[in-house]
């Protein structure tokens, strides 16, 4: 009784607090962007880019590891599907490490995984250190699916946060670009050098950049907190109403039993829970993950054209990729996510029905360009949308229950990508239409997910979320 009364005073605070705003003055500086808070931005973006190269990747390195290192299919599908599985790991421990140690510590031990993984990959000389490498990438961008857009989260004031939160995750568009471009161009190991160039960068930056005030204020170090909350809003910023409600918040769990692994499938955190694994999970089974890793294949078995296809891929995501972060705070977090799983519906649908026509001789010639239409429209919706579902994680999981639930649902999008990713060329050689219309009912099913559980929170705080999420 005495719990439930605690989180009902917590929703009442956050209705008071949206009741009684007045002439816009509690988010004075909700727009504000100061050069701390861009910096810290910037070096998150400079992680998320490595990521995106270590996705785009395999498409790009394939013909030339499967050749200089003589590899199978399966094992170069394992290759690519290992970076998941890494990944899994990282997300189980990520959430706990973030909560333990701090962010800005987190993300030099992410650094350092990562810094070890690209170097095994452009010195191999066979598939064990090549697995080695992508296991250990995989590790390191686990850990990362979390911390970052949770970081970026606590750090940002909530008129900006959608687009900062976006414009970080946007990064991994540009990674997959800069690989699907260049890969064209040069060696697979000059590849890997590419991406592992940010995260030196980034580990460079570490120093400049600042602890999240949030987790500051619920580890107890106050002076920290204001600090480091003025610095990011600004010297001459007033951040009283800010820095209240984030104490507010963070008092009121303090009161409550100390968290607990199962605590998250308590039945008032139903929802939250629901809709972030849920759109987590939802994600790679459309099949636009598996799309990234192994473009190359499927514009190969579509007797298309991998260069032109790679290349109008790598140009034409970045600005859909852009539109989609400046959507964010306008239309919202809700309808891009439909509109981006519409897309990937229609674009498989294409491209299923395109490898059909490819066995019909008056359309075989025509049918390579209808793939290459449907698997671009399929890419392009996904790079659309792309961060939401993490930009939805750090929003809605209470911040007692941030760590495990958050490590929980990178491990099981990770956990799904595996699967996908390891088969998708199993898959591909079984049948192209089949693969391509079984994305497609996965991506419909979404559709029906995303219309009926998930709300909005664009423009709200996190504590506004957070209360209005319990049941």
């Amino acid at each position: 009784m005495e719990r439930e009364s605690m989180e009902e005073g917590l929703i009442k605070k956050s209705m008071t607090k949206n009741d009684t705003k007045s002439n816009g003055k509690e988010d004075i500086m909700g727009s504000s962007v100061t050069p701390l808070l861009l910096v810290s931005t910037v070096l998150s973006g400079l992680v998320a880019l490595s990521n995106g190269c270590a996705a785009g990747y395999t498409s790009a390195a394939e013909a030339g590891i499967m050749e200089d290192l003589s590899l199978s299919i399966a094992q170069f599908s394992l290759f690519g599907s290992i970076l998941n599985f890494g990944s899994m790991l990282g997300a189980i421990a990520s959430g706990k490490l973030a909560d333990l140690m701090g962010r800005k510590l987190t993300m030099l031990l992410m650094d350092i995984l990562l810094i070890i993984g690209w170097s095994a990959i452009i010195f191999a000389q066979g598939a064990l250190w090549l697995q080695f490498g992508r296991l250990s990438l995989g590790f390191g961008f686990g850990i990362l699916t979390f911390l970052l857009p949770v970081y970026i989260a606590e750090i940002t004031p909530k008129s900006i946060r959608g687009r900062f939160s976006g414009a970080v995750m946007l990064m991994l568009n540009v990674g997959v670009s800069v690989m699907f471009f260049v890969g064209n161009l040069i060696a697979w190991r000059s590849l890997a050098v590419i991406g592992v160039l940010p995260i030196l960068i980034h580990v460079l930056g570490l120093y400049f950049v600042p602890e999240s005030p949030r987790w500051l204020a619920n580890t107890g170090r106050e002076i920290q907190f204001e600090d480091t909350l003025q610095r990011l809003r600004g010297l001459n910023a007033d951040i009283t109403g800010e820095a209240t409600e984030i104490r507010d918040s963070i008092a009121t769990l303090h009161q409550l039993s100390e968290p607990r692994f199962m605590e998250m499938f308590e039945k008032k955190y139903a929802r939250s829970l629901i809709v972030v694994i849920g759109t987590l999970v939802l994600l790679p089974l459309g099949g636009s993950l598996g799309l990234v890793f192994y473009a190359s294949s499927i514009f190969r078995a579509a007797g298309a054209s991998v260069t032109l296809g790679t290349t109008a891929y790598a140009i034409i995501q970045i600005p859909v990729g852009a539109l989609g972060v400046l959507s964010l705070d306008r239309t919202g977090r809700r309808p891009l996510l439909l509109v981006s799983f519409i897309g990937a519906f229609l674009g498989s649908v294409f491209a299923g029905v395109a490898f059909v026509l490819q066995d019909l001789n008056p359309w075989k010639e025509l049918s390579g360009t209808l793939v290459l239409i449907g698997v671009l429209v399929n890419l392009l919706s996904y790079a659309a949308a792309v961060s939401v579902p993490w930009v939805i994680m750090a929003e809605m999981l209470p911040i007692n229950i941030k760590g495990s639930a958050g490590s929980l649902g990178a491990f099981s999008k990770m956990f799904v990508a595996c699967i996908v990713n390891y088969i998708f060329n199993f898959l591909l050689e079984w049948s192209p239409s089949g693969m391509f219309f079984i994305f497609a009912s996965f991506s419909g099913l979404t559709i029906l997910f995303v219309a009926k559980m998930v709300p909005e929170t664009k423009g709200r705080t996190l504590e506004e979320i957070e209360a209005s999420m319990l049941i």
